[in-house]
């Protein structure tokens, strides 16, 4: 298993990215969390195998069609304290 935070910018907030995150990561079977910072950008925590975590990785980097990502920041983390499941932090 691997626990990554990513930290997203650019155009992330208000263009669907949060819930087009959430699809990313129910698709490759990814646990965690995604929220919006204060500061403009998104950060997501994730869990999942490798190949997983890195097929939402890139889904990141893509975003939704109203977004536009500049750049996504990433840092291995301790695992999370989560059963399963992935959600949308307000």
């Amino acid at each position: 298993m691997v626990t990554r935070r990513l930290l997203v910018s650019g155009r992330v907030q208000r263009v669907g990215f949060r819930a087009f995150a959430a699809h990313a990561a129910r698709r490759e079977g990814v646990r965690g969390f995604v929220r919006n910072l204060a500061d403009g950008r998104v950060e997501a925590v994730g869990e999942g195998d490798s190949d997983a975590m890195e097929r939402f990785q890139r889904a990141l980097h893509r975003g939704p069609p109203l977004s536009k990502v500049l750049g996504v920041t990433v840092e291995d983390v301790a695992p999370l304290d989560v059963a399963r499941g992935f959600v949308v932090r307000t």
